[in-house]
C-alpha cells in the first residue's frame, strides 16, 4: 500500500530527530545550551558505520554510535562546565570539529556497502493488517525512541532527580544553595544528550541510508535544536513535532518523485523553511515561551563566584 510505504518512510525520517531532540531537551532542562548536536550526530554516524564494518554487527555499531556521541559531549562538558567557556561558541566549534573529524575518519568507508539494522517483528502484533508493519515490525532504534519519550517524561516530571534537574535549569544558584550538585548533574545531562545524538547518528548510517556519506546529517542536528523550542521543552510534544518535521521531509521527496512543477531546490529547502516558520510563529507567544524556557539556560555556573 502506498500509504503504508509513506508512513514507514516518515517514521524512519522522524526517529533520529525525536531521539536527538529528547537528548537536547534534558540538557537544556539542566540549563546547558548545547549547539554541538549536529557534530555529535555525525560522529555517532561515522562511529556506528565504522564499528559495523569492522565487526559485521550493526548492534555493535549502535553501541559505538552512542559512545562516540557521549565522548564528544564530554569534551563539550569539559570546556563549558569545567573551563567555563562560552556555551554558544563551544557548541558551534564542536559542530565544525565533528563535521571535519567525521569526514577524515570516514574517508576509508566511502562507497563501502552498508549493513542495515534489520527490523524486529513483534509476535502476533506484526500480523495486524496495516498497523502491524507500520508499528510492530520496526528496528530496535524506533522502539528505543518511544521508550525514551516515556522515560524522559517520567524522569523529568515524576522523579526526584528530574525535579533537581529542572531546579538547576530554572535557578542554578538556588539549587546549589540547597545542596544540589549543579556541575555533576549538568555533566550527566550533557552526557545523556550526547549519547542520544550519537544514537540518532547511528540510525542515519545504519537504517535511514545504510552507508557512509560525508555530512550525511544534513542539518538534522539544527532541526532537533529547533524542535526542542517547538515542543516548549515537553517530551510528548517532541514526539509530535518530530513526526511533523519527518512528514515534511518525506513529503518533499515524494513531491519531487511525482514531478510537481516546483523547483527541486525549493522542495529540498522545505524542511528547513518549515523550521524557520514554526519558530517565528512560536516567538509571537512570548509569554508561553518565557514560562517554559529554563531561566538559567546558557548561563555558566561557578560555585565560588
Amino acid at each position: 500500500m502506498i500509504l503504508e510505504a509513506i508512513l514507514l518512510t516518515v517514521i524512519t525520517a522522524a526517529t533520529p530527530l525525536v531521539i536527538a531532540a529528547l537528548g537536547e531537551l534534558v540538557t537544556e532542562r539542566a540549563g546547558v545550551l548545547n549547539l554541538g548536536v549536529e557534530g555529535m550526530m555525525i560522529m555517532g554516524a561515522v562511529g556506528a558505520f565504522a564499528a559495523t564494518q569492522l565487526t559485521g554487527s550493526p548492534y555493535v555499531g549502535v553501541v559505538a554510535g552512542i559512545l562516540c556521541g557521549g565522548l564528544f559531549s564530554l569534551l563539550f562538558g569539559f570546556l563549558t562546565l569545567t573551563l567555563v567557556a562560552n556555551q554558544v561558541a563551544t557548541g558551534l566549534a564542536l559542530t565544525l570539529l565533528g563535521l571535519g573529524a567525521s569526514g577524515m575518519l570516514g574517508e576509508g568507508f566511502v562507497g563501502a556497502p552498508g549493513i542495515k539494522l534489520q527490523p524486529i517483528a513483534l509476535p502476533f502484533l506484526s500480523d495486524i493488517p496495516f498497523l502491524g508493519p507500520v508499528l510492530f515490525r520496526q528496528d530496535i532504534i524506533f522502539y528505543m525512541s518511544l521508550a525514551l519519550v516515556v522515560g524522559v517524561n517520567w524522569f523529568l516530571f515524576r522523579s526526584r532527580t528530574g525535579l533537581k534537574v529542572r531546579a538547576i535549569g530554572d535557578n542554578h544558584g538556588s539549587a546549589h544553595a540547597l545542596g544540589i550538585h549543579v556541575i555533576r548533574t549538568r555533566y550527566l545531562a550533557v552526557l545523556f544528550g550526547g549519547a542520544c545524538a550519537g544514537l540518532a547518528g547511528a540510525q542515519l548510517s545504519l537504517i535511514y541510508t545504510p552507508q557512509w556519506v560525508e555530512n550525511m546529517t544534513a542539518g538534522r542536528g539544527w532541526i532537533a535544536l529547533a524542535l526542542v523550542v517547538f515542543a516548549s521543552w515537553r517530551p510528548w510534544r517532541v514526539l509530535a513535532g518530530g513526526y511533523l518535521f519527518g512528514a515534511v521531509s518525506i513529503g518533499q521527496l515524494h513531491a519531487q518523485a511525482m514531478g510537481v512543477g516546483i523547483p527541486s531546490q525549493f522542495l529540498s529547502a522545505l524542511p528547513y523553511a518549515a523550521t524557520i516558520v514554526v519558530l517565528i510563529i512560536i516567538s509571537h507567544n512570548r509569554r508561553t515561551t518565557l514560562i517554559n524556557t529554563p531561566a538559567s539556560l546558557g548561563k555558566a555556573f561557578v560555585p565560588d563566584r
